[in-house]
């Protein structure tokens, strides 16, 4: 095998970075960016890099990952809650996708078993850009976005039964298709009985030592040794390394470990899942598409129409309200990630030709670069194509009006969860009106079964809010810690009303100075005032009086939190947030005999003018808070400055330097 130069890793990893934060800057998925990344540099592009049995060897090990995460995050207990869709609506995508793309790709020329793979291939979506999409629009709790769930939920577990088939469809058989099938079928029953059975028995107790030890790096070596052993142990049975990827996530994920693995196991999956797509756009033959693009084209068109007028047939099966459906096939309209291991898996057997291989790649690609803009327009689309989809609405808006026309001078609160529900029995003590609205019908309706004034509706509508009394409410409390949903809230209320108090809820302190700008009344830091509550129980048992506690607590919340907020972040900002999100922060200097501000009152530094405060002035081991601005420094003082990042270096360097 030819080894990969350094040059070429040196390449292949400067185009991804500037395509990765190219894509990110244009709020597009990195899955797009590292396929372009791959037609970019790969051997019928730029031809950076020529096309190497290494390249591919790095992309089985991608795919391994993929499936690895997948059974990883598989759970019985979800799929057996929501089986009607996962089963019903996703099995019934999946079996007519694949019937008539194969059916077509069949007649077109394509053997059998070829034809049954891309059928397969093309009848998938892409959870990962699908569920990115869904999440930025706030619609993964939406009616179309838990259809849609489900059907992926259905196709994450229907990719195993490719792989097993695959190595089957592609041997040099003597039987029929069928027996082959059937064979391998036997096959894998043994060997993922086998694989539990050993699992069941070994795994926890050998992972109980290996994490008894307490060394990262040898967790996340069995981990390795886990995920390899059972593809290899897979691929020896003549079955495919992703299965046996898929097998080892599943055991994991039934273990207490389960955790700890997706925490140590991130940077290498998404390290190689890059590699992986990197090495599909490389696959994919530019030159040749001068010749085949208008099929291209017309693949991709028939692919996204027709799974979506799939869906939407189905879903008028399955009672679904027309524009609801009509926006679940929109939004599994494209072809996803799930495609690429099939084809991986497939090119290994020669399944199909090379003009056939290129044609389905290109369109697989293709759809997957339009998915951003169809789900990102699934909405309007809806309400432009099914009229009776706005008269829907309107039915929705009008049960909360319904629910509203008794409340007067009542609390709209954002958001049923706990700290919502919490929130709602609190007002409830007290005889205030309050109406709570929640994205998720199952809480609904068993809220409601309760008898608790609660509706289902999108909360960063404004027609939804004015049809739960915004004029009428006295206040309105975002009890979800979702900025940019809050921000959307905060719009709408300051413009229908401006005098309103809002409450919001948040997690930290991150965006606190942004919701106070956007017209919040009050933002509660979740993990300050845990903080808080935490330092008010330990002076309690530490016999401080009742009474300072009280007053350290309301000082705190005076100042707004700025002595909380203000803390040491050292390297590690607050597990991967991005450090310019904090933009005040306490840092320490220390004055050599030798500094500027040595001798100097602290007035005569004019640090205020730099946005910086001294927040204490520690000397001799002892620390003297909020020091007068007529103190005069001396050398070994440590002086704690509270302020934003530049303006700490600038402070520092007049302590020290003038």
């Amino acid at each position: 095998m030819e080894p990969i130069g350094f040059h070429s890793i040196l390449i292949l990893l400067g185009v991804a970075v500037v395509l990765v934060a190219l894509f990110r800057y244009m709020r597009l998925p990195q899955i797009l960016a590292y396929l372009c990344a791959g037609i970019v540099v790969g051997p019928y592009g730029m031809g950076w890099i020529p096309d190497l049995e290494g390249t591919r060897t790095l992309a089985e090990f991608g795919l391994v990952f993929l499936m690895f995460t997948v059974g990883l995050e598989f759970s019985l207990p979800r799929l057996v809650a929501m089986k009607a869709m996962v089963f019903g609506l996703g099995g019934a995508q999946v079996l007519i996708s694949s019937l008539v793309f194969g059916f077509v790709a069949w007649l077109f020329g394509v053997s059998p078993g070829g034809a049954i793979v891309i059928g397969g291939m093309l009848a998938m979506s892409s959870t990962a850009i699908v569920m990115k999409l869904l999440t930025e629009q706030l619609e993964q709790n939406s009616r179309h976005g838990h259809h849609a769930i489900s059907m992926l939920l259905f196709q994450d577990l229907i990719v195993v039964p490719f792989l097993i088939f695959i190595p089957a469809l592609g041997g040099n058989m003597d039987q029929s298709v069928w027996v082959s099938l059937g064979w391998a079928l036997l096959k894998s029953v043994l060997v993922l009985v086998g694989i539990f059975i050993a699992g069941r028995w070994l795994l926890r107790p050998f992972f109980h030592e290996v994490a008894s030890a307490k060394l990262r790096e040898y967790f996340m070596l069995a981990v390795l040794l886990l995920t390899l052993t059972a593809a290899w142990i897979t691929e020896m049975a003549g079955l495919s390394l992703a299965l046996g990827a898929f097998l080892a996530g599943m055991m994991m994920g039934e273990t207490e470990y389960r955790h700890q693995v997706e925490g140590d196991i991130l940077p290498f999956r998404d390290i190689l899942l890059g590699l992986f797509f990197i090495t599909i756009g490389m696959m994919l033959n530019l030159g040749a598409m001068r010749e085949l693009w208008p099929g291209v084209l017309l693949c991709v068109v028939v692919i996204v129409v027709f799974k979506t007028l799939l869906i939407l047939g189905l879903g008028k099966l399955f009672a679904m309200e027309t524009g609801v459906a009509l926006r679940t096939g929109l939004v599994m309209s494209q072809v996803g990630e799930f495609a690429f291991a099939l084809l991986l898996s497939a090119s290994q057997f020669d399944l199909f030709s090379e003009a056939v291989s290129q044609i389905v790649l290109a369109s697989v690609i293709l759809s997957m670069m339009a998915a951003p803009l169809i789900v990102r327009y699934n909405g309007y689309l809806a309400k432009r194509w099914v009229p009776g989809y706005t008269h829907a609405r309107e039915g929705n808006l009008d049960a909360i009006r319904a629910e509203a026309v008794v409340a007067n001078k009542h609390v709209i609160i954002c958001g049923y969860g706990r700290s919502g529900q919490n929130l709602a029995w609190m007002l409830e003590q007290e005889g205030i009106p309050n109406l709570a609205l929640d994205l998720d019908p199952v809480r609904v309706r068993d809220a409601r079964d309760a008898g608790k004034s609660v509706v289902y509706g999108d909360v960063a509508r404004r027609d939804v809010l004015e049809a739960a009394g915004l004029h009428r409410a006295t206040a309105l409390a975002i009890s979800f810690y979702n900025t940019p949903a809050a921000l959307k809230i905060l719009e709408v209320t300051r413009h229908v009303r401006p005098d309103m108090p809002v409450i919001v809820r948040t997690m930290d302190d991150v965006d606190l100075e942004r919701l106070k700008a956007a017209g919040a009344t009050e933002v509660v830091p979740e993990s300050l005032e845990g903080s808080l509550m935490m330092g008010s129980h330990l002076l309690l048992l530490m016999g401080v009086p009742v009474s300072r506690i009280v007053r350290h607590v309301r000082d705190v919340r005076t100042d707004r939190y700025r002595m909380l907020r203000g803390f040491f972040h050292g390297e590690d900002v607050d597990e991967g947030r991005d450090p310019s999100a904090y933009q005040e922060r306490l840092h320490s200097i220390s004055l050599p005999a030798g500094a500027y501000a040595v001798g100097r009152l602290i007035s005569e530094l004019h640090l205020e003018e730099a946005g910086v405060n001294v927040n204490a002035v520690r000397r001799g081991g002892i620390r003297g808070p909020e020091p007068s601005p007529e103190t005069k420094l001396a050398a070994g003082d440590v002086l704690v400055l509270y302020g934003a990042p530049d303006a700490l270096e600038q402070a520092e360097k007049i302590l020290l330097e003038g």
